[in-house]
């Protein structure tokens, strides 16, 4: 994290914080997280009001000891609101004289020197605040407009009671279905129907179809910003352009892995977490296949992190990390993947949860494609592209013409660490589980 957004301020100038409160939300690239508060205090000045965007280190607010400080202290600021203001009018702190009362910094600190006064930002929910303002999740109070609920009249059921995306919906008496979330829940041959609400066209934009199908963050004749995750995911996959990338692919029968993920589902596994065990089981195997280029060579993780791409409903994706999936109990693995898809719906993750992937996972067999090639994110070895499993006449060893279902898996693998008869004995192996025992997962 180089920068933030701040999307909330939750103790306004003249409040009184007490250390470990809460004082803003701040949005990173892939995650909501809370600014604390290191000591007790008052919050004199507000100088980067909500929806302004500051670097990691930038004095942002300011605290002091003591109630009676706060008058001298606003009066020494840069222009200090004592409401937060648009972005546009806020001031640059940059700029701004010391203020004499010797108030504390408000800013996430840089990883190298000590924290000020508040820690670096954590993703902790915050509670409803004393004024009565609602503490809600920015998509949350998404929902919330789209569908004209009054916040107010929603009991939220996220930590401290803050008003979570799950409410709303309940609010309004219908769940909204987000396909590629969903997923987790189907078999990977699995058809889905996605149904997007219709938006109001601009004026002047020409008439749009009554029934829209897919996934849209724009109507016709709109241009949409970027939001900072759809920035973040950008800037990697440009890295990734420096990669010197190969791809390898391997058909895998999954008539036996079809018959067991039926059993298991029974039990509450998800084929996210199916795959991810089998994953994780082969990388344990060959760990050529989970490395890393680094500046100082190729380095070996002790551990086997399975990341998964998720792709999120207001754009961008972010990548969940199953942690030691080889060695994870299944049944467990597959609760571990509900909590973190459902906490990355809010972006409520830790950073350690989406970036310490050593493998990463991209399944779209949900959407009935038959085959397609990942790109490798910056940070890991190989990136694993799975299909749909489908059938197929196939010929088999004895010389006889039968039905199978199969399954195109794809990897897109660092040439500098992976090389091509690793990539394949991978596979290979990862063919073997599935086809021939997928019943070892649960051991």
């Amino acid at each position: 994290m180089t920068e933030g957004k701040i999307v909330e301020w939750l103790k306004q100038p003249g409040d009184k914080v007490e250390r470990g409160d809460s004082v803003l939300v701040v949005e990173s690239d892939k995650a909501d997280m809370d600014v604390e508060s290191f000591q007790d205090g008052y919050l004199a000045a507000v100088l980067m009001p909500a929806g302004s965007t500051a670097p990691v280190g930038e004095t942002i607010g300011l605290i002091v000891e003591k109630q009676e400080e706060i008058s001298a202290v606003q009066a020494n600021a840069p222009s200090a609101p004592t409401e937060v203001a648009k972005p546009s009018a806020a001031p640059r702190p940059s700029d701004a004289p010391k203020p004499s009362a010797t108030p504390e910094e408000i800013a996430p600190p840089p990883p190298s020197s000590p924290p000020a006064n508040l820690q670096t930002p954590l993703p902790v929910v915050a509670p409803v605040i004393n004024d009565g303002r609602i503490v809600a999740t920015p998509r949350a109070r998404k929902l919330a407009v789209q569908k004209g609920i009054d916040l107010a009249t929603v009991r939220g059921t996220g930590p401290h009671g803050r008003i979570q995306a799950e409410d709303i919906e309940g609010a309004i008496g219908q769940p909204i279905t987000v396909p590629w979330i969903a997923e987790s829940d189907r078999p990977a041959s699995s058809s889905l129907e996605v149904s997007v609400p219709a938006r109001k066209a601009p004026s002047g934009a020409s008439k749009t179809p009554k029934t829209l199908v897919g996934q849209s963050f724009g109507s016709p004749g709109e241009t949409i910003a970027f939001n900072t995750l759809q920035q973040a995911v950008n800037r990697n996959m440009e890295a990734s352009l420096s990669i010197p990338c190969f791809r390898v692919g391997y058909t895998i029968i999954t008539d036996k892995f079809d018959s067991f993920y039926k059993e298991v589902k029974l039990k509450g596994v998800t084929m996210t977490a199916l795959l991810a065990k089998a994953v994780g089981r082969t990388l344990a195997r060959h760990p050529q296949v989970n490395a890393v280029c680094s500046t100082q060579g190729m380095s070996y993780p002790s551990e086997v992190n399975v990341a998964i791409a998720v792709a999120m409903e207001d754009g961008g994706l972010i990548t969940p990390v199953l942690k030691n999936a080889d060695s994870s109990d299944l049944f467990e693995l597959s609760g571990r993947w509900a909590d973190l898809v459902k906490r990355s719906r809010n972006k409520q993750l830790q950073p350690d949860e989406y970036s310490t992937g050593t493998f990463t996972l991209s399944n779209l067999g949900m959407y009935g494609v038959d085959r397609f090639d990942a790109i490798l994110p910056p940070g890991t070895g190989a990136i694993l592209a799975v299909a749909s499993s489908q059938p197929s006449v196939v010929v088999t060893k004895e010389g006889a013409i039968a039905v199978k279902r199969q399954m195109q898996v794809n990897l897109t693998a660092d040439h500098r660490v992976i090389y091509g008869a690793d990539g394949a004995a991978f596979l290979r192996d990862l063919a073997d589980l599935i086809e021939n025992n997928p019943e070892s997962l649960t051991s």
